[in-house]
């Protein structure tokens, strides 16, 4: 497998292990519909929250969450609306960012954006 895929990988494990140990439930991991893609979905308080997780080995290109552009904000709105449709939720929604940055020597720095941004209309 490409070592970016396994890195991800290890990335999303670390988010969906941060968040349950917050404890958020996870409703959904790499949920898609059609080429719409949501890496992590959680639940907390009554509302869903839909994560996008972002790993890196370096930032010399910019910190991880800054690679969430408004294009990849308006897909996961998307994805969302769709979720959110098929499960009949009627409360509140929010999209938050996990960052996760690995450095040579494989430690991390995990970063928990909260309510990272709000799709605007496209």
């Amino acid at each position: 497998m490409a070592e970016h895929l396994d890195l991800g990988r290890k990335g999303e494990a670390l988010a969906k292990e941060h968040l349950e140990s917050a404890g958020y439930e996870i409703l959904d991991e790499n949920w898609t519909h059609g080429k719409l893609e949501v890496d992590l979905i959680a639940y907390k308080n009554k509302v869903i929250i839909f994560t996008e997780v972002k790993t890196r080995t370096g930032n010399s290109f910019g910190e991880p969450e800054d690679f969430v552009d408004a294009r990849k904000q308006r897909l996961l709105a998307d994805a969302a609306d769709e979720y959110i449709y098929l499960m009949n939720h009627q409360g509140e929604v929010r999209f938050d960012i996990i960052s996760v940055l690995f450095d040579r020597q494989n430690n991390y720095v995990l970063k928990h954006i909260e309510d990272a941004f709000w799709p605007t209309a496209s």
